[in-house]
C-alpha cells in the first residue's frame, strides 16, 4: 500500500459537509484505507493500492459532489513525492514564520512556465515561494497565483507539508 495525501481546494470548516469526519467517511466509502483528516483545511492522508493519482483525484472529486454536495479540486501526492520535495530543501535553512510565509502551490497539471522554484523534476508538480508578509498580504498573493496559473492549484504552508509528512510516518 502506498501512502497519499489528498489536498482539497477551498475547504471551509464552517460547512458541516466539508469537515474532516465527513471527508473521511466518503474516502473510506471509495475503498481508501487508513484515512486520516489532518487540520481543518482539506487534507486527507490515506493508503491505496492504486497508483493512478489522476484516477483517484477524479473519483474523489465526483464523490464530494455526489455524497456531500460540494465541488472541490482535489490534488493527490504520494508520501514519496512529498519526501522528495522535503529532501530538496526548497527553503534551505530559512524557517517558516509570520514574516517569511513559505508556501507550496501544487498544480493539477504542469504550468507552461513557473520559473526556477518549480519542482516538477521530482514528480511533485509544485512551486515553492516565500512571501514577505511585511510587504504583501497572503490573500493578495493567492490572487496573484490564481491570475498567473489559473484555479487548478491549491496551496499549503511548508509547515503544513511537514505536518503531513510527520503524520504519514
Amino acid at each position: 500500500m502506498t501512502k497519499y495525501v489528498a489536498l482539497l481546494r477551498g475547504i471551509g470548516p464552517s460547512n458541516p459537509n466539508m469537515r474532516g469526519a465527513k471527508l473521511k467517511e466518503v474516502a473510506e466509502g471509495l475503498g481508501f484505507k487508513n484515512v486520516q483528516p489532518l487540520l481543518s483545511s482539506g487534507n486527507l492522508i490515506f493508503e491505496s493500492n492504486t497508483e493512478d493519482q489522476v484516477k483517484m483525484e477524479a473519483l474523489m472529486e465526483e464523490a464530494w459532489l455526489a455524497k456531500l454536495g460540494f465541488s472541490s479540486l482535489t490534488i493527490i501526492r504520494s508520501q514519496q513525492q512529498l519526501q522528495a520535495l522535503a529532501t530538496a530543501k526548497p527553503y534551505k535553512d530559512v524557517e517558516h514564520s509570520r514574516e517569511n510565509y513559505q508556501l507550496v502551490t501544487f498544480f493539477k497539471l504542469p504550468p507552461q512556465s513557473a520559473g526556477d522554484n518549480f519542482y516538477n523534476a521530482l514528480g511533485v508538480n509544485a512551486i515553492c515561494t516565500t512571501l514577505d508578509t511585511t510587504a504583501a498580504k497572503t490573500p493578495d498573493f493567492m490572487a496573484k497565483l490564481e491570475r498567473q496559473f489559473g484555479k487548478n492549484i491549491t496551496s499549503r504552508t511548508w509547515k503544513t507539508i511537514n505536518r503531513i509528512l510527520a503524520k504519514m510516518e
